[in-house]
């Protein structure tokens, strides 16, 4: 006749099976945010098209080549803005010179 497992056995046994479904929900749901981030990176807001970069102003900005939006970086609007002090209007116009079929 097998031994009964006492109530601490089942205690301690239940504790750790709960730490490893614990675990494992972690790494798994680590595992899907890294997926779902690479799925959308480089793709457009709007469209979801893949996203090309452009130098304006030696800044990269990305450009969607489907529905022609322009989309910045963190930072990239600062850069902007320093290049825009100094020459306002050539700015923009190298801006929509860059956008695709335009």
């Amino acid at each position: 006749m097998p031994d009964k497992p006492s109530s601490n056995e089942e205690e301690y046994f239940l504790k750790q099976d709960a730490e490893l479904v614990k675990e494992m929900r972690s790494r798994l749901d680590a595992e899907r945010k890294a997926t779902e981030r690479k799925s959308h990176y480089m793709k457009c807001p709007k469209c979801g098209a893949d996203l090309k970069e452009h130098m304006i102003s030696h800044v990269a900005v990305d450009v969607c080549p489907e529905c022609g939006g322009v989309w910045l970086d963190a930072g990239e609007l600062d850069l902007l803005r320093k290049v825009k002090e100094y020459r306002f209007g050539s700015l923009f116009a190298e801006i929509f010179r860059s956008l695709p079929g335009k």
